[in-house]
């Protein structure tokens, strides 16, 4: 028996090993993502600026990738069967295997042999090595790939404008949307989350973020029936007693009627009024306070309170009447949750869990939130923005005290009624009931 040809068992593993590098170059580089790529570039990696060279042009990369795994897989099984059946059947025969059937059990088993290293070395493993680390493995092979597309072109450029075609006479683009969506972006937040590499903490506040920006500035102001404010002809007598009564730091100035609002007035300025012995002159305190409307989102009033001399910008509907205040804390506390000192006058929280895991809520607080703590959709088209907008949109009428409505698997209760207003809900699932 003649020895066994180690050479060529040499050359169809490193055949094999070759379609595991293209397998895993495809799925790295294809894998990986812009945002990283682009880190990596800005920090002078060659290979990430390849890598994002062969994304902006997959048909032509995919294209390269197949020639390379093709050629590599054709001339395995061919050299393979050749080159091993042989001696395979031989040794089969020296085991005891009849010589009519040893050299088809050969041929049969080199296949199964190559077939199964082909699919653990040419495959699996490389791919779970570039889904583990894609950008890492995408900037190691990018140049490689890249090379192997220029010595290719002309191939490439076939295979690429034949299956351009097809993807026209089918009627479908190539180009797919890369675009990520805010239910993908908080998925990948949350997964985040999971995985360690934020907290609890901050992924609160990503998504209260998120929220915030969504919201309207109806949603987040303190509202018209809420706010301090003080006539432009005060004296100051009546000043002094509007700012000691009143917990904010800043009173509307309005000329008669709220609807005519003049400025703001804040504490410090008439402080340092009376410190200095001036006399409180009212008009000479005001300042100018930006006018938004209360449809505009909340990144719009930060904008317009970052170029204000006072923070707080009024809010007024499309008739020009007004509607309420916002300031920075209001944005804060969207983003944040309510703050102990904002329930120091007596004010309870926003939301309170009790022992049956029902909810006692505040009519203020926003729809989104509360959707998001009870996991339940709201329509993307729709005119309110607090919890007590939410059940005058499902009850289509002013509530009374103790009425009760369903939706979205929820029981809501109306506890209290401030006059017209819904002042507290009482939610509680209707499976738990």
């Amino acid at each position: 028996m003649t020895s066994f040809p180690w050479t060529d068992v040499a050359i169809i593993l490193a055949l094999i090993a070759l379609n595991g590098f293209f397998a895993g170059a495809e799925l790295a580089i294809v894998s990986a993502r812009k945002p990283r790529l682009l880190a990596l570039e800005r920090q002078g990696s060659r290979g990430a600026a390849v890598a994002l060279q062969l994304q902006s042009d997959p048909g032509r990369f995919l294209s390269a990738v197949q020639i390379g795994i093709t050629l590599v897989g054709v001339a395995n099984g061919a050299y393979s069967g050749a080159s091993l059946s042989g001696p395979t059947g031989a040794w089969l025969a020296s085991l005891g295997v009849p010589e009519r059937f040893a050299q088809q059990a050969g041929f049969a088993l080199v296949i199964v042999i190559v077939t199964y290293l082909s699919l653990i070395i040419g495959e699996l493993v490389p791919k779970q090595l570039a889904l583990l680390h894609p950008e890492r493995f995408a900037t190691r092979v990018a140049p490689v790939m890249a090379g192997v597309t220029r010595v290719t072109s002309l191939f490439v450029s076939v295979l690429d404008a034949s299956s351009a075609l097809i993807f026209r006479l089918i009627g479908i683009r190539r180009e797919s949307d890369k675009s990520v969506t805010e239910e993908e972006l908080r998925h990948m937040v949350e997964e985040a989350e999971t995985a360690g590499i934020i907290e609890e903490k901050e992924r609160e506040l990503i998504t209260g973020i998120m929220r915030m920006a969504d919201r309207s500035v109806r949603g987040l102001m303190t509202p018209r029936p809420e706010v301090d404010w003080v006539d432009i002809n005060a004296t100051a007598d009546d000043v002094r007693t509007a700012l000691e009564s009143s917990a904010h730091s800043r009173l509307v100035v309005a000329d008669g009627s709220v609807d005519r609002i003049v400025g703001v007035l804040q504490a410090r300025d008439a402080l340092a009024a009376l410190l200095a012995g001036r006399t409180m002159d009212l008009p000479t305190l005001v300042r100018k306070a930006p006018v938004v409307p209360d449809v505009a989102d909340a990144t719009a009033v930060l904008a317009a309170l970052r170029q204000s001399d006072v923070p707080v910008a009024i809010v007024v509907d499309e008739y020009g009447h007004f509607e309420g205040l916002v300031t920075p804390a209001d944005l804060l506390a969207a983003i944040a949750g309510e703050f102990r000192s904002d329930m120091d006058d007596g004010h309870d929280p926003a939301i309170v869990e009790r022992e049956d895991g029902s909810l006692l809520v505040a009519g203020y607080v926003n729809a989104d939130e509360l959707a998001d703590r009870l996991d339940f959709p709201l329509p993307d088209e729709r005119d309110y923005e607090t919890v007590a907008g939410f059940a005058l949109a499902a009850l289509e009428h002013i509530p009374t005290t103790g009425e009760i409505f369903e939706a979205n698997g929820f029981r809501f209760e109306i506890i209290d009624m401030d006059g017209r207003k819904i002042d507290r809900l009482l939610i509680s699932r209707l499976n738990a009931q």
